[in-house]
């Protein structure tokens, strides 16, 4: 049985201090906020009517609760980004706090809406984390993904289907992003097979059939709605020539798979990609509830030698493999990057039945003692 945990998420915010909550569609905000915010006012912009109101008389938030003393939330604020001046107003004037929920940056910036000038503090909710999950599944987590509701859900792909429609409808289309909706679609898929990957503009933009140009503009716009997000190379090199060019992944690895139509089963080539897809996930999940400021890169030689994963300043390196035995050729490049920057800490997550520490202190370790080393604090 399939069963969620409390969420990692907490806010900390002393009185009066107002904070954005950003995250993507259905990771679980309005959730959080009816069970851990029971006193709070509520403003959905879902609602089509509590929407028609505020979006032709911002002025109303000002009219309704410049009195009030409770914290108010307003869900999905880039629906209206005209409703920001009046909470700066609030929050000056008033002394009123909020939280301000959104899953899309985009609208905001393109009406350059005041984004409160340092006022607000900044959090982030990320699909499900290791500690969250009651029952842990990693096979079932790759192909359903850990949007809460897709991980119960008896079908997943169905609602996978579901979230990709509504994203294309909602962010895409309605906003009149893309010159081509068709297009975009295409590089959705290219962008979901290629997540891990180096970007290649050029060979994206073949397969999508538009220009490197327009491929680029695509990735922002899926940056701006928090659908993926770039891993920057570790660029301080000491004596090997590094790569500069950045990698991408989609928010979820169950999106990931939905897109590129693959269904990874441990031994394909396909489960090793989506492991250190999941990894990333945890780390990401890692940074946003414990450790927002933790540096994650990649390193890569242009030689060849990789390391999936640089947590913190050279902290820890980890690489990702499927493999049910690491052998030494599974720890190349983890070994030049010891020769060569000596990190804190070397760790090779992969398929065997238990940890183990080599001889030169390469920590061996299966995904789920990874998870609880990286949640207990050991790896960072």
């Amino acid at each position: 049985m399939k069963t969620i945990g409390k969420r990692l998420l907490t806010l900390n915010l002393p009185e009066g201090q107002s904070a954005f909550l950003w995250g993507p569609r259905k990771t679980g905000k309005t959730y959080w906020i009816r069970h851990n915010l029971p006193d709070a006012i509520v403003i959905d912009l879902l609602k089509t009517d509590v929407f028609a109101e505020y979006v032709s008389r911002p002025a109303l938030l000002r009219e309704r609760f410049s009195e009030t003393r409770k914290l108010v939330v307003i869900d999905e604020i880039q629906t209206v980004p005209e409703l920001l001046n009046e909470v700066h107003w609030l929050i000056e004037n008033r002394h009123i706090a909020f939280l301000l929920t959104g899953s899309s940056a985009r609208k905001l910036r393109r009406k350059h809406a005041n984004l409160l000038a340092g006022r607000a503090w900044r959090y982030t909710m990320t699909p499900l984390a290791y500690p969250e999950i009651g029952h842990w599944d990693l096979t079932r987590l790759m192909q359903s993904g850990l949007l809460p509701s897709h991980y119960l859900s008896s079908d997943p792909r169905q609602d996978l289907r579901a979230y990709v429609a509504d994203y294309l409808k909602e962010e895409i289309a309605s906003e009149a992003a893309v010159q081509s909706l068709p297009s975009f679609v295409e590089f959705l898929r290219v962008a979901a097979c290629s997540t891990g990957e180096l970007i290649n503009y050029c060979n994206i933009a073949r397969e999508s059939g538009v220009s490197a140009k327009a491929v680029r503009g695509y990735f922002q716009i899926l940056e701006d709605t928090l659908l993926g997000y770039r891993l920057r190379p570790w660029t301080k090199a000491v004596k090997r020539r590094l790569i500069q060019t950045e990698k991408f992944y989609l928010f979820d690895v169950g999106l990931a798979h939905f897109l590129a139509g693959r269904m990874p089963a441990p031994g394909t080539p396909e489960f090793g990609h989506a492991l250190e897809h999941y990894v990333m996930m945890e780390l990401m999940a890692y940074r946003a509830y414990r450790n927002p400021e933790l540096d994650l890169r990649f390193w890569r030689t242009s030689t060849g030698f990789e390391v999936d994963f640089i947590v913190g300043d050279m902290a820890t390196g980890i690489e990702v493999k499927s493999s049910a035995r690491v052998g030494v050729h599974h720890l190349r490049g983890l070994r030049a990057l010891m020769g060569e920057c000596k990190p804190a800490q070397a760790v090779v997550v992969c398929m065997e039945n238990a940890p183990r520490k080599t001889e030169d202190g390469i920590q061996v370790l299966p995904v789920r003692h990874f998870c609880e080393a990286l949640w207990s604090g050991a790896l960072v």
